[in-house]
């Protein structure tokens, strides 16, 4: 999610700009889908819902997001906002509770895991194996965007760090620090899903 979601487009937004309200449904629908996805246990028509419902809450309750606080980054607002709604829908399911409960132990973890990211990377032929293929776009649907966006520039479309650095108008020691990081995030992240899934299954 690259837009820039500052105080003026706040503004903007508030206002009814059409233009403004847009930004958001383009930038955040993809993201959410992707992070709301495999905590509705992959039900797509749950996970529509949730990505509507969340998108029209937020702009409701707009008034409640702060630009500064997050860094203009609007995603860590609107997954909270979509964890409300995921709690709604999996409410209605007498046989969702377990899940509910299993991502509220991991999203404990993932808080924890994207305040530290200084330990060894993740070692990066994992992306590759078809073995882990669920566990690793379960994961990558909980990193925060930026981190995925250069994971799969990087594994996916196998772009090199120049390529990386020439599209996002930045220098390669710059994009060599953020894979670092984004490294780090999937690392911690995967092998939080998978303790956690390890224990519900126990």
């Amino acid at each position: 999610m690259q837009a820039i979601f500052d105080a003026s487009w706040r503004r903007r937004a508030l206002g009814g700009e059409p233009a403004a309200v847009q930004l958001l449904a383009d930038s955040a629908l993809l993201p959410l889908f992707r992070f709301c996805f495999h905590r509705v246990g992959g039900d797509r028509h749950k996970c529509e819902e949730v990505v509507q419902e969340t998108l029209l809450r937020a702009l409701r309750e707009l008034d409640r997001y702060d630009p500064q606080r997050g860094g203009n980054q609007i995603f860590p607002w609107l997954t909270g906002l979509a964890r409300n709604e995921i709690t709604r829908v999996l409410g209605r399911d007498k046989h969702a509770v377990s899940l509910e409960a299993l991502w509220g132990r991991m999203d404990r973890d993932l808080r924890a895991i994207f305040a530290r990211l200084e330990q060894e990377p993740f070692p990066d032929e994992l992306m590759q194996r078809d073995e882990t293929r669920a566990m690793v776009n379960a994961t990558m649907a909980q990193l925060p965007p930026h981190y995925r966006q250069a994971l799969e520039a990087k594994y996916v479309e196998g772009r090199s760090m120049r390529e990386m650095a020439e599209r996002d108008g930045g220098t390669e020691k710059a994009i060599e620090s953020l894979l670092t990081r984004a490294r780090q995030a999937f690392r911690d992240t995967f092998l939080a899903l998978t303790r956690n899934l390890e224990l519900e299954l126990t």
